[in-house]
This record gives structure tokens, sequence and C-alpha cells, in this order.
């Protein structure tokens, strides 16, 4: 179970990286763009395959985020992933705050009712 951690891990923190290369300005525009979307499909709770449905719902995310990676890795300059590919190594070290991440789910939480109630949709909750 540790050697699928650490997989886990190289994932995320390559996911990371490619986010932070879509964000530097040294980067084309295409690339940013196909960065941007291997990041968000990375980062989205909205899949392809769903992960309910049993084996293929896993194996999408397991294949596509890898894949994009990879791709983007032969496209971009090296020099511009080595240099946010420490910057991610560096980020993924430092502590995780669960109080900030439970704020951010309350705060969602309460712009979902909110939104809801504007649009006149509270009578469903």
């Amino acid at each position: 179970m540790k050697f699928l951690g650490t997989i886990v891990h190289n994932i995320k923190v390559q996911a990371h990286t490619v986010w932070l290369c879509a964000r530097d300005p040294a980067l084309g525009w295409p690339l940013r763009i196909f960065a941007l979307a291997i990041a968000g499909y990375a980062l989205s709770p909205i899949d392809l395959i769903p992960d309910f449905i049993p084996v293929i719902g896993l194996l999408d995310d397991a294949v596509l985020i890898p894949a994009g990676i990879w791709l983007f890795c032969k496209l971009v300059p090296p020099e511009i992933f080595a240099r946010n590919l420490q910057l991610a190594q560096a980020a993924s070290s430092r502590p995780i705050s669960k109080m900030a991440a439970a704020a951010i789910i309350v705060l969602w939480t309460l712009l979902a009712v909110w939104l809801a109630y504007i649009f006149d949709l509270h009578h469903y909750f």
C-alpha cells in the first residue's frame, strides 16, 4: 500500500506542477491552455466516466491524468517544468490545514444555499 501512496503523491505533485506551468508567463498560450485542461481535469470532481462505475470509473483517472501529464512533459521546455516541479515539491511538504478546508466547504455550501434562495429554488431543500 505504501507503493500506491507514493504513486498517488507523485501524480498530485506533477498535477500541481502542470498547474504552476499553466500560470508561467514563459510558456506559450497553447501549452498554457493544455496545462489548464489537464490540471482542471485532475482537480475536478467531475470525470468523463463517473467513479461509481466499478473499475472503469477509477481507471479513467488512473490512465488519463498520467497520460496528459506525460504528454505535457514532452511538449513543455524542460527548464520550465523543472522550475515549477521544485515549487510543487516544496508545496507538497507544507502542512495541510483541515480548518481551512472545512471553512471552504462551509463557504461553498452557504453560497449554494444563497443562490438557491435567490433563484427561488429553496422549496426543493
